[in-house]
């Protein structure tokens, strides 16, 4: 029998300035299967002086760092590797940093209640193409979507014609998202492999033209998709 070729390795980068933090995420990044440690800064400098390097696929980045904002590292970050997915972790969950997180390019946003553990899955699911986001912030920016105008109903929606053409199993997976359930309990739901379900979110946000969790829900919604 054939060997199967090995996944490639995820290479990880992360800017944190607490150093139990850090040790800890390091740690969990280097004891996880297909993941590799590619770089650690503690500062804004640090982390410029990192992004000089060969770009890491993965950057998780602390917003409060002690010289200037994570938000500088995240800009720095687009320009000089453009294709590595930036995910924030931080512990400010307040509307403005979220939204100058995202606009600077980050593709996630999670608060550091968040385990070391799960920071690693989610850091999968970024390279995947996925956009993780703590429940309590995808609450607030479908909160502020609703605020901005309230979407459609499906009678009064897209024309049929227009709507993305989702799957059935495409459109399942995206009512279990709409309902809080992580990626591993869709796969478990759905009798799937979480790799399955993550081709599904991929499919979703192409189809949608989204590039996060959030932007798919209030996409659907608008199109009648999904229930108001």
């Amino acid at each position: 029998m054939p060997n199967l070729p090995a996944s490639p390795t995820i290479q990880v980068a992360f800017v944190e300035d607490d150093p139990q933090i850090a040790e800890a995420l390091a740690t969990a990044i280097r004891a996880a299967e297909g993941l590799q440690l590619h770089g650690v800064a503690r500062s804004v400098r640090e982390a410029r002086a990192m992004l000089r390097l060969p770009a890491a696929q993965v950057l998780v980045v602390d917003l409060g760092l002690p010289d200037g904002s994570g938000v500088e590292v995240i800009r720095a970050a687009q320009a000089a590797w453009p294709d590595c997915a930036v995910v924030v972790s931080t512990s400010f969950g307040d509307e403005a940093h979220v939204m100058q997180s995202l606009e600077a390019g980050a593709t996630g946003y999670l608060l550091k209640d968040s385990s070391p553990r799960h920071i690693v899955e989610e850091i999968r699911a970024a390279q995947a193409g996925g956009s993780p986001i703590s429940p309590l912030i995808a609450r607030q920016l479908l909160t502020r979507f609703k605020q901005a105008g309230t979407p459609p109903s499906p009678a009064a929606g897209v024309p049929a014609a227009e709507q993305a053409q989702l799957s059935p199993r495409e459109r399942q997976v995206l009512e279990y998202i709409t309902k809080g359930f992580s990626y591993e309990e869709i796969a478990g739901l759905m009798d799937v492999t979480r790799n399955t379900v993550l081709s599904f979110v991929r499919r979703i946000y192409a189809k949608l033209e989204v590039r996060s969790q959030v932007e798919a829900i209030h996409e659907a919604r608008s199109q009648g998709l999904l229930a108001p």
